[in-house]
């Protein structure tokens, strides 16, 4: 087993990755390689982990909303789509044997755990993977204001910002300006006061007030979960 960097992370995972090249709804093949991403990643590091899945591969809120449709329902509604993916990811990861937990933050008993702060440290130190359900349970608070409240919450040394084929922060758009360059490292306030779209104002503010870092990766590059835990850089480093 490697030397630890961290001894427990929040694993923060889109909804459009589990998507795969469908675009949308859920694809076997990528709930699959994230279990497997997280299997390897545990098994050589040791760290305790915990996951905070998004819902827009099924349901966006904003959309709704766009629509005419009230937008605390909507956000609701997009808090039960991130139950469906979470419920698919620990199907998923059992089926690679690996000791799974659903928590949700809005009651729903017959099918995960309430969010109850002191269980989840308990199965995470029993080295079970937890994976954070239906968000804060609050409307107008993103998946990303989650990842970073369960952060406090867990006591977790770091948050690592899934993304879907993009590998770190970028000065620019990557897709509109292909001299866009990759940011190695960058500070919180920078983020902020370049606008640049890693995660949401509040969730970004949160851990810059209780310095927890958020290393930017992209999933899709086979091991970085492993490499990040084992101390190599990849991606993009926000801290102070």
């Amino acid at each position: 087993m490697a030397k630890q960097r961290f001894k427990r992370v929040i694993l923060k995972i889109s909804g459009e990755s589990l998507s795969g090249s469908k675009g949308y709804g859920i694809d076997t093949t990528a709930t699959q390689y994230v279990a497997q991403e997280v299997q390897t990643a545990i098994n050589a590091s040791g760290v305790q982990l915990a996951i905070v899945v998004g819902g827009g591969n099924i349901w966006r809120g904003g959309d709704a909303e766009s629509q005419g449709m009230d937008r605390a329902t909507a956000d609701y509604a997009g808090m039960l789509a991130t139950l469906i993916n979470a419920l698919s990811l620990q199907d998923a990861m059992e089926r690679q044997g690996i000791d799974t937990r659903t928590q949700t933050a809005i009651s729903i008993q017959a099918i995960a755990e309430p969010y109850i702060r002191r269980r989840a440290i308990r199965h995470l130190e029993k080295g079970r993977v937890v994976i954070f359900g239906a968000g804060t349970g609050n409307p107008y608070m993103t998946t990303d204001t989650t990842a970073s409240l369960r952060a406090l919450e867990m006591d977790a040394d770091a948050i690592l910002m899934a993304k879907n084929n993009v590998d770190g922060v970028y000065d620019d758009d990557p897709n509109k300006n292909p001299n866009a360059k990759k940011l190695g490292k960058i500070e919180y306030l920078d983020v902020l006061n370049r606008h640049l779209e890693v995660m949401d104002s509040s969730a970004l503010t949160l851990c810059m007030d209780h310095n927890i870092p958020i290393i930017v990766f992209n999933l899709f590059n086979p091991n970085s979960i492993t490499q990040i835990l084992e101390g190599k850089v990849l991606g993009t480093l926000i801290s102070n």
